[in-house]
């Protein structure tokens, strides 16, 4: 059953919905004004780009233009996201087939998963500015960017879990019908791993929320350069202390979350019930704006007319596309490998003098004080995984195995999820620091809400895509209790568990930066933790002190990714995938 799923056509769709009429033309023309008002939309958010950069911008707290705001952080939202879903299912895609891509590209990833924001935001920001002298792009660039970074690595992971777990039978299948590497790509590999991709989708864009108010403002020096959009507009009602415009800045966000679960991802999730790996049907996840899409003449004819052509050529037999295809010579493609793996190991080599050269000044007192927080960061983040998969494992399960529950409680999930933590911040601390332990035990606390996501959704995935088959076989063999979880729950959640948790685990390091250090009613507090290190080094421009910080958080997610989540990858791999 694993194949993609058209868009029906206008001939077949009310056969498909078992008899059900077309939409009124009413609908269409309605449909037709919602992209119209969409692409307006955009060309004036462009309009916006190439204006004239001001530096200390104010953002108005007005409650009339939280409509605007909205729009322009969700376009902003949009761009990172396709960015990175086509990042995403390139690198896992290319790390996939090959064994030693990937031995190079999985650590890279862990690399870029396990960099803090904060210590690259001002390169960031400074570069893209420099490049655009003047005008906004360059800062529109860089929030972009910014969000791109907290949503593509959990995406490139769960594509390559599934990647790497698809049944070898389906293989073999692809490979004896000589299925091209487009055709293998459509046809096997999106459809198999599309429950996990919408499900981390949704944990991107909850991400991207997270990391909004961090994205549109940015200061450098005496410059307070920000973005209008939902993000700034919580950042000045917080500084403002303007409870009100904190709460219908909340209730913008909100209504934005819901109208994108109806609109796009509810529909999602509907659509990749197709995509599960079983041989009868189950109970299928329902969606009206789906309903809507398949039964709408404006679509079909659109599909007919768009997509239908470029798919046929896409769709075209391997031979035909190689003998249309210009022939490179072996050599050639050895020596560009050879250049770019060359030019590869030239930066590396590079990159790690300077760095060297930037940290050889720092004394061995500041090497422990490092060693002394790294430990006690690693104590809460553990703690912090801890607490958030002892509540995400249950629940998440829970929720996806039941169609009913999934379709009343994603919404709730995801729109808790997609509140930034720091819009709340003055109230959580409020909670948190009255309790003992201070800091320390609030800084547990605001990890475990940072990155308690992405071991939920990823456990969400791997318990709607457990196939009917399986579910019916436990009831026939009366399974119940542990012996079910034992049996059937968790090794159908297992891989997608492990991703979760890799990713959360870079989260959760990256969350300590936030919930170690914190400026609360004027005043700065923290805590003994590299978290509050890369803070306070930051906020210094103690340039030495945050790339050591930064290096060593890095060097620790790296090694515990490789000691004990590759290994956990490699069982997920080897004995929990569907055969």
């Amino acid at each position: 059953m694993l194949q993609p799923l058209p868009i029906p056509t206008q001939a077949n769709a009310a056969d498909r919905r078992g008899g059900v009429r077309p939409t009124p033309w009413w609908l269409d023309l309605l449909l037709v004004l919602f992209v119209a008002a969409i692409a307006f939309g955009i060309a004036r958010a462009a309009a916006r780009w190439s204006s004239p950069l001001s530096p200390n911008v104010r953002i108005d707290t007005s409650i009339s233009l939280l409509p605007m705001y909205a729009g322009l952080s969700t376009l902003r939202m949009a761009v990172a996201y396709v960015v990175s879903l086509v990042f995403s299912l390139v690198y896992a895609r290319a790390a996939a087939a090959s064994r030693t891509a990937e031995r190079i590209m999985l650590p890279v990833l862990d690399i870029l998963q396990s960099i803090p924001i904060l210590s690259f935001m001002p390169g960031v920001v400074l570069g893209l500015a420099a490049a655009f002298p003047g005008r906004t792009l360059g800062l529109e660039l860089a929030a972009i960017l910014l969000i791109f970074t907290s949503q593509a690595w959990n995406l490139a992971f769960s594509f390559h879990q599934s990647l790497t777990t698809i049944p070898r039978e389906l293989n073999e299948a692809a490979d004896v019908y000589r299925l091209g590497l487009w055709r293998r790509f459509t046809r096997l590999e999106l459809p198999f791993g599309a429950i996990a991709l919408i499900q981390n989708s949704m944990m991107s864009w909850a991400g991207g929320w997270f990391f909004l108010m961090a994205s549109e403002q940015f200061v450098l020096g005496t410059n307070n350069l920000r973005l209008p959009g939902l993000g700034s507009y919580l950042a000045a009602a917080s500084e403002a202390r303007d409870t009100r415009a904190i709460i219908w800045g909340i209730v913008a966000l909100v209504t934005v979350i819901v109208a994108l679960d109806q609109i796009l991802w509810r529909p999602l999730v509907a659509w990749s019930d197709k995509f599960k790996f079983e041989q009868s049907g189950g109970d299928a996840s329902e969606s009206w704006m789906l309903d809507l899409l398949r039964n709408s003449s404006l679509v079909a004819w659109l599909h007919d007319h768009t997509v239908a052509p470029i798919e046929k050529s896409l769709d075209r037999p391997r031979e035909a596309r190689t003998r249309s295809m210009p022939i490179v010579p072996r050599w050639m493609r050895v020596l560009a490998g050879l250049l770019l793996g060359l030019a590869a190991v030239a930066i590396v080599i590079w990159g790690g003098f300077a760095a060297f050269h930037a940290v050889s000044g720092l004394s061995g007192k500041t090497w422990w004080t490092i060693l002394v927080a790294t430990l006690a960061t690693f104590g809460r983040t553990l703690a912090a995984l801890i607490i958030a998969t002892a509540w995400t494992v249950p629940f998440g399960v829970a929720v996806g195995m039941s169609p009913k529950w999934s379709r009343r409680l994603q919404p709730v999930v995801q729109v808790i999820a997609s509140i930034p933590a720091t819009a709340l911040f003055s109230v959580l601390l409020l909670i948190l620091l009255s309790l003992p332990g201070g800091l320390n035990i609030a800084a547990i606390a605001l990890m475990v809400l940072g990155t308690q996501w992405y071991v939920l959704f990823n456990v969400i995935a791997g318990a709607m895509a457990i196939p009917s088959d399986l579910k019916e076989a436990a009831g026939v063999y009366g399974l119940k209790g542990w012996r079910r979880w034992k049996l059937l729950i968790i090794p159908a959640i297992f891989p997608y568990l492990v991703t979760g948790l890799i990713t959360a685990t870079g989260g959760a390091w990256n969350a300590s930066i936030v919930s170690e250090y914190v400026i609360f009613a004027g005043h700065k507090i923290s805590t003994v933790g590299l978290g509050a290190l890369i803070a306070e080094a930051a906020d210094a421009q103690n340039f030495p002190l945050l790339l050591a910080s930064t290096l060593v958080m890095a060097a620790v997610v790296i090694l515990g990714n490789r000691l004990v989540w590759r290994r956990l990858y490699r069982i997920a791999q080897s004995r929990y995938r569907l055969e």
